[in-house]
Formats: structure tokens, sequence, C-alpha cells
């Protein structure tokens, strides 16, 4: 799978809006670790939950 994010783009998560706007730390083997704002740092399986680009 192709990810179409990187380390330091803002994403928010569709399914827990809530949490804010996160920027991504790291993705290592399809998770993608994010700090959101709200709920602090967090790891998403990307297989899971599809993150949405947030335009800078």
């Amino acid at each position: 799978m192709i990810l179409d994010y990187e380390p330091g783009d803002k994403v928010t998560n569709p399914k827990s809006k809530d949490w804010g706007i996160g920027q991504v730390q790291s993705i290592i083997n399809g998770k993608i670790t994010v700090n959101f704002e709200n709920v602090g740092k967090k790891v998403i399986n990307s297989e899971e939950i599809k993150l949405e680009r947030v335009n800078k």
C-alpha cells in the first residue's frame, strides 16, 4: 500500500473529528504515528482508518 502522507503533514481522523488536527510523526509498516492537538499521540493502522490531509 502506498500512503499519501509524510512526516510533518497535517491530517484529521474522519472517524474522530474531535481529536482535532494532527501532525504525522512517522510511518512504519502501515502504522502512522500522529500527534493530535486534543488527544496527543496516536498510532493509526492505515488499513483500518483513512486519514484526511489538511490543506496547509
